[in-house]
Formats: C-alpha cells, sequence, structure tokens
C-alpha cells in the first residue's frame, strides 16, 4: 500500500525527518509513537502533500506509484485520507458541502453517514466553527467514510477529547480500519476483515487509541528517525514505564 524509501524532510532551515525507511501493507494498521516535537505531524503531512514540507530526498510510493511530489488532490483522489489534529474553521463553508465534495459515491447518504457519529445536528453549522474537541474529530471521521480511502493517515485522534466522544471516536476509528463503515450488513465481521484492503497510519503521543483499534506494528519517531520496532502494545508498555530514555540510549 505505502513505501516510503529514505525520506527526508525539511521545514525551513531545519531538517525535520532524516531518513525514514516504513512499509505499510494491504489492510495493516501501523501505530507510530513519540513525543511532542518528534517529526509525527511532520511524516503525516509530508505524506498527504502539504507546502512547506520540502523534500530533499527519498521516494514515497502509494499503490504502485511515486507519488514523491505529487499535487494533494491528486493523492487523495489515488485514495489516502487524513484526519488532522487541529483542522482549520472554515467560515461560510458548511460541514454538508465539505462533506459531499469528499464523497467517493454520488449517492451518498450524508444523514445516514452523519448519524453514525452523532453529527446530524452539526451538518448545516460552518466547518468547525465553535466545534468541541470531540465535535471536531468526528466531523473529520465523517468526512473520512464520505471518502472512502485504502489509507487513512490519523494525528493524534485521541488529543482533546473527553471519555465520552473517545469511545465513540475510537469505535468509528476501528471500522473504518476494518472497512465496516461501507460493507453490507449481511456479511460478517470475519468475512470483512479478511476481504478489506485499507490501511491506516496511527500517530499518538498517549496510546489511548490501541484500546479501540487492532494495530499490527508500532515504531518509535524520535528527533526525526525512526527506531525501536515491535508489536504496538508491548512498546507502549516500555514507553509508560521507562519514558522515551530507551529509545534514545539505543540510537546512540
Amino acid at each position: 500500500m505505502l513505501t516510503i524509501e529514505d525520506l527526508h524532510v525539511n521545514i525551513g532551515d531545519k531538517e525535520v525527518l532524516k531518513g525514514i525507511n516504513l512499509e505499510i501493507k494491504d489492510g495493516e494498521t501501523f501505530i507510530l509513537f513519540g513525543p511532542n516535537g518528534s517529526g509525527k505531524t511532520s511524516l503525516l503531512m509530508s505524506l498527504m502533500g502539504f507546502a512547506g514540507y520540502d523534500i530533499t530526498k527519498g521516494k514515497i510510493t502509494f499503490k504502485g506509484e511515486d507519488i514523491t511530489y505529487a499535487p494533494m488532490y491528486e493523492r487523495a483522489r489515488l485514495g489516502i485520507g487524513m484526519s488532522f489534529q487541529r483542522p482549520p474553521t472554515i467560515h461560510g463553508l458548511r460541514t454538508r458541502h465539505l462533506v459531499n465534495m469528499c464523497a467517493r459515491d454520488e449517492d451518498i447518504d450524508i444523514e445516514s453517514l452523519a448519524g453514525r457519529v452523532n453529527f446530524t445536528d452539526f451538518l448545516d453549522r460552518d466547518i468547525n466553527d465553535g466545534f468541541s474537541g470531540g465535535e471536531i474529530k468526528r466531523s473529520e471521521l465523517l468526512q473520512l467514510m464520505a471518502q472512502k480511502p485504502d489509507l487513512v493517515l490519523f494525528d493524534e485522534p485521541e488529543s482533546g477529547v473527553d471519555l465520552e466522544n473517545m469511545q465513540l471516536i475510537g469505535k468509528v476509528c476501528r471500522q473504518l480500519l476494518d472497512g465496516r463503515i461501507n460493507a453490507e450488513p449481511t456479511r460478517s465481521l470475519k468475512e470483512i476483515r479478511e476481504q478489506s484492503s485499507i490501511a491506516g497510519l496511527i500517530i499518538t503521543h498517549t496510546g489511548y487509541i490501541l484500546d479501540y483499534v487492532n494495530a499490527d506494528r508500532g515504531q518509535v519517531l524520535y528527533n526525526g528517525n525512526l527506531c525501536c520496532q515491535g508489536r504496538p502494545r508491548d512498546i507502549l508498555e516500555h514507553i509508560r514505564s521507562n519514558g522515551y530514555q530507551e529509545c534514545i540510549r539505543c540510537m546512540q
């Protein structure tokens, strides 16, 4: 699904990613841990093609196609979707209209999708205008549900979310990654999971999302470098017990 080879990225004169190598297979969910300022969001923004993230070396391949310097809209059309940690407020654009623009299918039932994230009452409000942290996350998920991406990028989905919203957000994240959002209602969960090729890359600081999502592999990003690959829950427990100091010693 996604291959990153020796990726170096600058923001201005500062190098924020220093030779990232990562592969995510079809149907695989990858968790990326790291402290604040380690380069996690920079990696997602580079994958999505945002301006200001200058790729100085390396290659990004998505579904066999080189997208290293492709514009953002081409990446979205190819099937990359992203849930942002701090998306902007957009005055004058209603949530309903944005979701409709995101939709892969012309016959999308926006009301039905919005109901699955308790968002029906927000459809005719401007994007993120006065929304709480949980409401912003639910809006992001609704857009992804409409887009039906093949690769989902989650930037700290638990950030700024209370416990009640976290349960709903975690459940919908899992359904997106399992391929259940748009699956036939008569199919079993086992069949859906076996046939789904949706991949996910989730970055997290706290690891709370692991209470809801079945992750296959994990790694730590520290100071622009990848290290400490393993089972996500094992990495999380090690971080909780020892912090990121062990990763620093390993890199040294």
